[in-house]
């Protein structure tokens, strides 16, 4: 049901402009290097599904190709949706900042009419369940997942007021600006950890002991197997595993749930065979780990701390043990890895701090989720015009 004032449409009627782009090369335009005279090349790459601009990745053409492409140049305010992809439906919002700018063939430029449809409105239309569930729909009759221009166009909307628009967006923009200042939060206590486990972890920072003297002991090098029992523990099936008990420690993390378990105690458990050979991961207390994990054990070692054994293998690149030309494995080879190790008491300084730093950004990590959920709710309220909005004031009633 249409909420009252609002009126219902197709996504092409409140746009002046929906398009893709082409691939340069295909008209002898080579990519290039980024430089003042560049012009940024915009892909599914640059898309998610918060709605933000992902500048992590991306291409570069030429200004000679950008005309040559003229039709597919962006403007302030542009939608950009990927239409080809496992990242299908994933967009953003064109600032000023990114320009000049061009796209290529996996995305649609969806250019909004101002007078109808407000950018920022638009944006959120398109990440909100309203056009996903129609973007999943229509994905999914195809083998790869895609999007014509005509669909995409055709997509159902359903509109407020202009006015109401605009208020709707500024109410959102307030959780907005929110994940992004959490998110600059959490990507700079990342950065920061990892800092501290290449300074700390190699002995180039030394902590200070119980008595306020820095620690200057020599490391010792050891074999893995000398301060650890190595093994690979006992699979059980997927049949076997139920919903609920203790967790199950596959070649992935839990994998599932099974009624007993074969490690009481929390452990290292490096996985050994498949695509994520090699990742350390830290096990719950009574849980079982499978043969696809190599269990790195130190309960029988009093000089070695568990937790700090985690974290060099964790910042260790432990791929070279990686054998096998069909499926990757690690095998008994990973006994020999060598391990640097201070003291025990600076080993246990050491696994504190970092495990405040992943106290840290787990608290971090929570709060992102929970303002992303609160987001979503409230788009899905604001959206469906369930909840409305007061024009002449910028809040939700």
């Amino acid at each position: 049901m249409v909420p009252k004032g609002w009126q219902e449409t197709k996504l092409v009627n409140v746009c002046v402009l929906i398009t893709k782009g082409a691939t340069p090369t295909t008209y002898g335009h080579e990519f290039v290097d980024e430089s003042p005279h560049s012009v940024r090349f915009i892909g599914a790459y640059n898309c998610s599904y918060e709605g933000g601009f992902k500048a992590n990745s991306g291409k570069w053409i030429s200004k000679d190709a950008d005309l040559m492409l003229k039709r597919s140049q962006l403007n302030e305010g542009d939608s950009i949706v990927c239409i080809v992809g496992n990242t299908i439906g994933s967009v953003f919002m064109v600032s000023k900042k990114i320009l000049p700018a061009n796209i290529n063939q996996n995305v649609a430029l969806v250019r909004p009419d101002s007078v109808k449809i407000c950018p920022r409105y638009l944006n959120l239309l398109i990440v909100s369940p309203l056009i996903q569930e129609q973007v999943k729909q229509e994905a999914s009759t195809q083998a790869q997942p895609s999007l014509s221009l005509k669909q995409v166009g055709d997509f159902n909307i359903i509109l407020p007021s202009l006015v109401e628009q605009k208020k709707i967006a500024q109410v959102l923009s307030t959780w907005d600006k929110a994940i992004v200042v959490t998110e600059k939060l959490l990507a700079n206590s990342q950065q920061q950890k990892k800092a501290l486990m290449q300074q700390l972890l190699t002995g180039n920072k030394r902590l200070l002991d119980e008595n306020g003297v820095r620690f200057n002991g020599k490391w010792e090098k050891k074999h893995l197997s000398d301060v650890a029992d190595v093994y690979q523990p006992k699979t059980i099936s997927q049949s076997m595993m139920s919903d609920s008990g203790y967790p199950v420690y596959g070649a992935n993390g839990v994998i599932g749930f099974y009624q007993e378990f074969n490690h009481e105690t929390e452990q290292i458990a490096v996985t050994c065979r498949g695509s994520t050979c090699g990742i350390v991961n830290w096990t719950q207390a009574k849980s079982w780990i499978t043969g696809n994990a190599m269990v790195i054990n130190t309960d029988n070692y009093s000089y070695v701390s568990k937790k700090f054994l985690f974290y060099t293998l964790n910042g260790s690149d432990l791929k070279y043990l990686i054998s096998g030309s069909g499926q990757p494995q690690i095998t008994g080879n990973i006994k020999t890895h060598i391990i640097n190790l201070p003291c025990i008491e600076e080993q246990q300084k050491i696994a504190t701090v970092l495990s405040a730093a992943d106290a840290e950004i787990y608290t971090l990590e929570k709060k992102l989720a929970c303002l992303r959920d609160e987001k979503k709710a409230l788009m899905q309220q604001l959206l469906t015009g369930k909840r409305r909005v007061k024009v002449d004031e910028a809040v939700a009633e």
